[in-house]
């Protein structure tokens, strides 16, 4: 399979996931490297009017996730642990996180995301490690 192929494949099969319809986030993968971006609207504000760091993690984790299972073309990965380090509020426009893998040593992978707002202004960091699992990339789970 092309890697191209793949790489829609993980994209479709993102946009097929059920809590993506809350979150409307837009996935593009490439090798070693994906993009999120997730719309900032007010139903994900806390109390204090700014995006709930649940939504930076997850623009963050899904890119880190997204560059590290385009590099594996047999199985999902999984999150082994995921650090995030919030360092603005965001309460309009839209989150981008770009992920890319930093290290890849037997079967772990390391990815970092950096998330930016709509002005293109650095508003968190995240690492990750992932693993690989026994869940067979395939139709069944939306990789089509």
């Amino acid at each position: 399979m092309s890697n191209d192929i793949h790489f829609r494949k993980l994209e479709n099969m993102y946009h097929a996931a059920p809590c993506n319809e809350y979150y409307q986030p837009r996935l593009t993968v490439g090798e070693g490297q994906a993009e999120v971006i997730i719309p900032v609207k007010e139903s994900l504000f806390h109390a204090a009017g700014a995006a709930h760091g649940a939504v930076y993690f997850k623009a963050l984790d899904d890119a880190a996730f997204f560059s590290a299972n385009s590099l594996v073309e047999d199985v999902f990965v999984l999150t082994a642990s995921f650090n995030v380090y919030l360092t603005r509020p965001v309460s309009s426009g839209e989150v981008r996180a770009s992920g890319k893998v930093v290290s890849q040593s037997g079967g772990q992978l390391i990815a970092e995301a950096i998330l930016y707002d709509s002005d293109g202004q650095e508003i968190a960091v995240g690492t990750g490690s992932f693993r690989r699992s026994r869940i067979e990339l395939s139709e069944k789970i939306g990789y089509r």
